[in-house]
């Protein structure tokens, strides 16, 4: 879920930078090219004022014109030029020959914005300001003023400007707000995560508190925590749900558990009339021995339902144990009956520690060393080999029994579940499904798979650590 929620947060922060940020830079290009266009305003008021000493007639005639005034105005011009590195000049509007200009070669061309800006000031009125100069064009600054003299437009003022000053200042103030918009967005970014943090940290607990419960510690529960009033009481509903699921599952166990021990008083004593009937009898009565073998099958499954019972009710007693010489205990175990069957059981089963419940552990190999045995055909072998990592030890049983498909796959392990194939071999359908439950309620798992190119490999798994450390 974080990995949404920061995303969403981070893109609509973004825009938000964004949406400030585009303006400003915008604003800021504006206001430094209006900046240079109002010097430029000024700089032609001032020729153009200098220039009506020069004109003396509408026309743009020269009679009684002090060449002074012109040589005056000259030098300005060409002062001007030298130190700021603009084209200025003052063209008459009869014949548009130069008044003066700076340089002497620059004059009005036939076209361009030069020319634009010459035609509009003839209307006897400034020229428009130019469009924006961005830092990525290499336009000019074009900015014209009409002289006038007796109300009557005699000349014009043109200035060229070169944009390459303007253009740094934009360009730095842009680099100004980029590095403030980037400051921002990392301010914004270690908000996102506090706010997500903030929000998730319920959605965490309540997610670990759920693999918690799905794993077999049904005492798990979600601790008070900060975040929005929703999830919080999602947090309260959900511990009422893991109550309320806890005591239905302790009223199953406990039926189970009671109606196991219950019925293995009239059942032992059933048993006992048949024994006793089966005195009276001939030798060798097939009925008699069938209900036996019966009686006896049904006090199995009740032995094997109060263990699964207590299985699934008491805590593990969790130990750091041997692996290793547990494994290897329970193969010296199972080797005379192995010998009785023809099979080889062979163990690999170095030293390696872990934590775990011997006793559970012990009970979950014998089931499972008993099922390999029960289907591996004689002569073939069956092995037994311990491995470890940094986080879980591992005991892998592995037989050379016909195996089970991958639909069978699935359902070993479920109570009273048995391979159509193999009912007719001794079981309850139970021992797989105590082996589970006493290993998870110590941290722990059991996984099957096939075994090419026949066979079954039951993996037990116990954590080198302590689970919930």
């Amino acid at each position: 879920m974080r990995s949404r929620l920061l995303p969403l947060l981070i893109i609509l922060m973004a825009a938000v930078l964004l949406a400030l940020g585009v303006p400003l830079a915008v604003s800021l290009a504006a206001a430094q090219q209006q900046r240079v266009i109002v010097d430029r305003i000024d700089d032609t008021a001032l020729f153009a004022s200098l220039a009506q000493f020069v004109a003396d007639s509408p026309s743009g005639s020269r009679v009684d014109t002090p060449n002074e005034r012109r040589e005056t105005l000259r030098k300005e011009l060409v002062k001007y030029h030298e130190v700021y590195g603009i084209n200025a000049g003052v063209f008459y509007r009869r014949n548009e020959s130069a008044m003066a200009n700076a340089p002497a070669t620059w004059y009005v061309p036939a076209e361009g914005e030069v020319r634009d800006a010459f035609e509009e000031a003839l209307l006897s009125r400034r020229s428009q300001d130019p469009k924006q100069i961005w830092p990525w064009q290499r336009n000019r600054l074009v900015v014209a003023s009409p002289v006038i003299y007796d109300g009557d437009v005699v000349a014009v003022v043109v200035t060229d400007s070169p944009t390459g000053q303007m253009r740094s200042k934009i360009l730095r103030g842009w680099v100004v707000i980029g590095v403030g918009e980037a400051a921002a967005m990392l301010l914004a970014l270690g908000a996102a995560l506090r706010l997500t943090g903030w929000v998730l940290r319920p959605v965490r607990v309540l997610d670990a508190t759920t693999h918690d419960i799905a794993t077999g510690r049904l005492k798990s529960r979600v601790a008070a925590a900060g975040g929005p009033p929703e999830l919080r009481r999602l947090a309260r509903s959900f511990n009422e749900m893991a109550d309320n699921v806890e005591d239905v599952l302790e009223q199953q166990r406990a039926f189970v558990a009671d109606a196991s021990h219950q019925l293995r008083n009239p059942l032992s004593a059933l048993l006992l009339r048949i024994e006793l009937l089966a005195l009276e009898l001939p030798q060798g009565n097939e009925e008699i021995a069938s209900v036996r073998t019966e009686g006896k099958r049904l006090a199995q499954v009740l032995d094997d339902l109060l263990d699964l019972a207590l299985a699934e009710h008491v805590d593990a007693d969790l130990r750091l144990t041997d692996i290793g010489e547990l494994a290897a205990e329970r193969v010296a175990s199972w080797s005379p009956v192995a010998d009785d069957k023809g099979v080889r059981l062979v163990g690999n089963c170095p030293a390696t520690t872990a934590w775990a419940d011997p006793v559970a552990l012990s009970s979950a190999l014998d089931a499972v060393i008993d099922n390999a045995l029960k289907f591996t055909p004689e002569g073939e072998c069956v092995e037994v080999e311990v491995s470890s990592n940094g986080e879980h030890s591992t005991v892998v049983v592995t037989d050379r029994g016909p195996g089970l498909s991958d639909d069978e796959l699935t359902r070993v392990g479920d109570r009273f579940w048995r391979s159509p194939g193999h009912q007719n071999i001794k079981g309850s359908g139970l021992g797989l499904s105590i082996s589970r439950a006493l290993l998870a309620a110590g941290g722990g798992s059991i996984a099957y798979e096939r075994h090419e190119p026949h066979g079954l490999r039951v993996t037990v798994t116990v954590p080198r650590a302590v689970p919930g450390a």
